[in-house]
């Protein structure tokens, strides 16, 4: 089981998309560690959601970590765009092409963290050859492409099976979980060995008088 803290990434995806830039501020403001960014093609999953510009736009509004999710395929040709506009952590789905090995290398390549992401259908046996180079696992509990999706409780063994992966190579890689995040599916993913949870909806939907309190829950501490 990971000791290390517990760290919450409020998915904008959620936000106010009118007022995005202060939506941002204020989730940082309220104690979010990652502001996690899902970029959605209309092709890689049924959904399109902003790209890099959107992106670079928000960088000036705070300087927490930018935790991206590349939804897209293809990655490759992206990645510098998304280097450039401010990114720290880029991720990339082992299911969105044939040379996950090489996207990685990329990633690390052009000076960012390294994720893969693997979908509920996807075997965590893809990620062992890579293990060694990522700096981020992302266990989907849901089907990407949209917020407010329901938790899928299988994703609880492969986060298990995640964890027992990572702490076998001694080293510091972040096993995050996103989809269907709550203070309740968090704890239980907490449980199973993640260290960093996605939500969105569930610190949204309280608007910014609020978000201190649905980020702090979600981790754990409740008033």
């Amino acid at each position: 089981m990971s000791k290390r803290p517990i760290r919450i990434a409020p998915s904008i995806l959620a936000a106010d998309f009118s007022r995005l830039g202060e939506e941002v501020r204020a989730v940082a403001d309220a104690g979010a560690d990652y502001i996690h960014l899902d970029v959605m093609d209309g092709h890689f999953v049924p959904n399109i959601s902003f790209g890099p510009s959107v992106i670079k736009s928000l960088r000036s509004w705070t300087d927490k970590i930018f935790d991206v999710h590349l939804m897209i395929a293809p990655v490759d040709p992206y990645i510098g765009a998304f280097v450039d506009a401010g990114a720290n952590i880029i991720t990339a789905h082992a299911e969105a092409g044939p040379h996950i090995h090489r996207t990685i290398q990329v990633i690390k390549a052009a000076g960012c963290k390294a994720g893969l992401a693997i979908n509920p259908g996807t075997p965590v046996e893809v990620i062992e050859p890579m293990i060694g180079d990522l700096d981020l696992v992302l266990v989907m509990t849901v089907n990407p492409g949209f917020g407010g999706q329901s938790f899928i409780e299988s994703t609880l063994a492969k986060i298990a099976r995640v964890r027992e992966m990572i702490d076998r190579t001694g080293r510091e890689i972040d096993l995050e979980v996103d989809g269907g995040i709550n203070p309740e599916t968090g704890a239980r993913c907490i449980e199973a060995g993640a260290d960093v949870l996605v939500a969105g909806t569930a610190v949204f939907r309280a608007g910014p008088a609020g978000y201190a309190a649905e980020i702090e829950a979600i981790r754990g501490r409740r008033g």
